[in-house]
């Protein structure tokens, strides 16, 4: 097709959408292993309850996108996508702080990141399909900017509600903060608004009466669906190849992060592991406050990074932005000032600027244009593997090899996000395949 050029408010109109999907992302990352251990969960076990985001994701998102691409629906063939999975999240953020149980919440947590990959990865191929590949960058990066500004404000959501008033030790009938129960049902309104604005603002372009016809002359159903996600597994580019050992150990690591963060300032900050004492409940507001503060590190170096990246290239300005993150969460375990724990998560902003970014720049430049539904996807698999392998892998080794200790989770973090920023030099990127 001959996409039109679009101006950079419609950029930013077509990517205000991410701000729900982020928003809910960032309060699972603050608030799921807090949410676990108010509700009796060990500490050696957290990986395993946060198996739901990479079995969902990896089951869900290649099956929606091969399922997007050949979708003729009026409305287009992502927005059916948008909207359902925007629905069916903000029902279960309305419902999680309410789980009256342990395995309540567990269950719970596979509905919710079911419908968001059900949103993601149609999202995505969206931009891939609406922009010109010279505006790919562009694309993505605001993309990027909106999940670090809605990060920043999932994280920071209960410290502002305590800063306006409401009491950080009044608690739900299950144990759960009050503060963090609102700061859900805010996530469930802007799930779906935000979705909505930007499928009104920017819809989807028409597809020529041509390819209407070739895509319903197409099989279709779930094992033609499988079917192409094979095919396009054994046709993968060379490119999307390499980036496998870099999202390897940035995801790996990256959860080792979320997952072992709040105990980790429990224990350097406030000197406890009790997850039912007023330490750690204080330790989850300070992960609120500096992961909003890296949030919005990665919503400022989103944007800075533009000039970089097409200057120098995506895989240089990811490769920085992944040393600068690695060093930082070395140092994290050591510091014991709330103050100076902003240092840190600078890098580990930039990183995560980086991270929403630039691999999907790199990625946009090398698959045809008609498969980007079941490339993201698959693209996701390179997330959600290294999530699964960490799940299983790390409670192997966590009372042995790390000492029983959440501290040194995050130095393996550290070290393991060090690993990518080596691999992602060895990318060689392609030429924009539109």
């Amino acid at each position: 097709m001959n996409k039109p050029r679009l101006s950079i408010t419609q950029i930013v109109n077509m990517n205000v959408g991410f701000l729900g999907i982020q928003f809910s992302f960032g309060l699972q990352q603050a608030n799921m292993s807090p949410i676990y251990q108010m509700l009796g969960a060990e500490g050696k076990d957290l990986p395993y309850l946060w198996l739901a985001g990479p079995v969902t994701g990896l089951l869900v998102q290649p099956l929606i996108g091969a399922m997007s691409d050949r979708t003729t629906h009026r409305l287009g063939r992502r927005t059916p996508y948008f909207l359902v999975g925007a629905l069916l999240c903000s029902l279960g953020l309305m419902l999680m702080p309410f789980s009256p149980a342990l395995w309540f919440a567990a269950g719970l947590l596979w509905m919710l990141d079911a419908a968001n990959n059900v949103t993601m990865e149609p999202y995505r191929a969206y931009v891939s399909d609406r922009l010109r590949a010279e505006q790919h960058a562009s694309g993505f990066l605001t993309q990027a900017s909106f999940t670090g500004l809605a990060q920043t404000l999932a994280y920071l959501t209960p410290s502002l509600l305590v800063f306006f008033g409401m009491n950080k030790d009044a608690l739900g009938a299950n144990g759960i903060p009050v503060v963090t129960t609102l700061a859900f049902g805010i996530g469930a309104l802007l799930s779906f608004a935000t979705v909505y604005w930007s499928i009104r603002k920017v819809p989807e372009l028409p597809l020529p009466a041509d390819e209407v016809a070739r895509l319903r002359a197409l099989p279709h159903g779930l094992g033609a669906s499988l079917a192409e996600i094979w095919a396009a597994l054994r046709d993968m580019p060379p490119t999307m190849r390499r980036l496998w050992w870099m999202a390897m150990f940035q995801w790996y690591g990256m959860m080792c992060y979320w997952i072992y963060i709040v105990p980790t300032l429990a224990a350097t900050l406030f000197g406890t592991d009790d997850a039912r004492s007023a330490g750690f409940r204080d330790a989850a507001l300070v992960n609120g406050q500096v992961g909003g503060f890296y949030n919005a590190v990665a919503f400022v170096a989103a944007f800075a990074m533009l000039p970089f990246t097409k200057r120098y290239g995506a895989k240089w300005v990811h490769a920085f932005a992944l040393a600068c993150a690695a060093a930082g969460m070395w140092a994290l375990p050591g510091i014991h000032d709330k103050t100076w724990l902003l240092l840190p998560m600078v890098g580990i902003g930039l990183a995560w600027g980086s991270i929403m970014g630039n691999p999907y720049v790199l990625l946009a430049g090398s698959i045809p244009p008609e498969r980007a539904g079941v490339y993201m996807g698959i693209f996701n698999m390179f997330i959600v593997i290294p999530m699964l392998i960490q799940a299983v892998t790390l409670p192997l080794i966590y009372d042995g090899l790390l000492g029983g200790r959440p501290e040194n989770v995050i130095r393996l973090a550290g070290v393991l996000l060090a690993l990518a920023a080596l691999c992602v030099l060895r990318v060689r990127p392609a030429s924009p395949a539109s």
